[in-house]
């Protein structure tokens, strides 16, 4: 039996878009002949950006899963916090461009990614609350 199989499934296909990612940001570097930062290269660090965002959120929101999946989470409620996180994190990069700031599928990644961090989150501290009640 898996430990974690849902937060499990969405920890791979997380890593998956994360390595697609950074392949990007790192053939990019490469097309720019920049070894270190972005050279001024907007192509560059626009990859960058779009690897480094989902850095900054993506671990969060697995620990997240991970903990109210470990403390009996229902499977839909974590499959519906995953599926939308994978889609957000894939919406966002597909939308984050130098301008314009507003591109829907940015807006909507980042939305829903902070949506999922909040629900998790507080479904993480009614979890605790609620055994020390």
């Amino acid at each position: 039996m898996l430990a974690l199989p849902v937060t499990a499934l969405y920890a791979g296909i997380l890593a998956l878009v994360l390595i697609v990612l950074a392949f990007g940001a790192g053939t990019s570097r490469g097309k720019a002949g920049v070894s270190v930062g972005d050279g001024g290269d907007t192509a560059l660090l626009v990859a960058i950006r779009r690897h480094g965002n989902a850095v900054e959120w993506v671990p969060m929101a697995v620990i997240l899963l991970g903990l109210i999946e470990a403390n009996g989470a229902p499977a839909g409620l974590l499959h519906g916090l995953g599926g939308a996180l994978v889609l957000a994190r894939i919406a966002h990069p597909l939308g984050l461009h130098q301008q314009p700031i507003s591109h829907p599928l940015r807006i909507a990644g980042a939305g829903v990614t902070t949506l999922v961090l909040l629900i998790a989150a507080g479904y993480a501290i009614w979890q605790t609350v609620r055994t020390l009640l």
